[in-house]
């Protein structure tokens, strides 16, 4: 009972991360999932996250479609290609040490979050779209996804900057688009693990029923922070900083 208990609080603040700030899905999850819920292999640990961070992305979708966040011919097309990298990703991770991916994606999360610091006086608003729109999202969407699926998550940390990187849009509306893309990687991923017998389909079920609550919630207070000049930027970027610094810590005394 407990860990059931334990498992839906840590769905609802995954699901709230995701809505807020189109990310910290996974990377909150496979912690939890492993420090919290008392799951003991990462690359179970993963695949659990990978189902709950798809189902919890889709679900959050809704208020940011209805709320007009979502940029639908720019995110599709980031999903699409991308989809292709996660899928030869996640093929590539499984071979590697779970502790040794978690250290990595930490030191790329820093990266990341010094790229979204240092953009955010242009946070209210952007140059959509960019020349060559769909050329740029196609390669920047098929090396998020490589990425996302070789780490094991649904990568609304890389998928959030390269909206805005490749397109131009503003950061609310490239949350609100990440979230087709964080479904459609984490789905790719999940589906790879599942494969491999790598996924705890009842922790994986609670986490979604705890992910709506906090999705929605996250959505209302995004369209606030919306806006505030720069404030969104921050969030991302803190929240990065904070969850890079935890994983660094866990994992370098492993």
């Amino acid at each position: 009972m407990l860990a059931d208990l334990l498992a839906l609080a840590c769905g609802s603040l995954v699901g709230f991360s995701l809505a807020l700030i189109g990310g910290g899905g996974s990377i909150l999850a496979t912690p939890m999932l492993l420090y919290v819920v008392g799951l003991h292999d990462p690359h179970l640990a993963i695949g659990t996250s990978a189902v709950a961070v798809a189902s919890n992305a889709f679900i959050n979708l809704v208020p940011h479609a209805r709320a007009g966040h979502v940029r639908w011919p720019a995110a599709l097309t980031f999903a699409a290609t991308g989809v292709l990298g996660a899928f030869a990703g996640s093929t590539l991770g499984k071979r590697v040490d779970g502790h040794h991916l978690l250290v990595l994606f930490a030191m790329l999360m820093l990266v990341v979050a010094a790229l979204m610091l240092h953009g955010r006086r242009n946070a209210a608003g952007g140059s959509y779209p960019k020349p060559r729109l769909f050329p740029r999202l196609a390669a920047t969407g098929f090396g998020a996804g490589a990425l996302s699926g070789f780490f094991g998550i649904g990568g609304g940390f890389l998928i959030v900057p390269g909206l805005i990187f490749a397109s131009g849009m503003e950061i609310i509306a490239a949350i609100g688009s990440s979230l087709v893309a964080v479904g459609a990687f984490a789905s790719t991923t999940a589906i790879n693990y599942a494969a491999s017998g790598l996924v705890e389909w009842r922790v994986a079920g609670l986490f979604v029923a705890g992910g709506i609550a906090g999705g929605w919630l996250g959505a209302r207070l995004a369209s606030r922070l919306a806006r505030t000049r720069g404030a969104l930027n921050l969030v991302f970027a803190v929240a990065v900083v904070v969850v890079a610094g935890y994983m660094l810590v866990r994992n370098l005394h492993v």
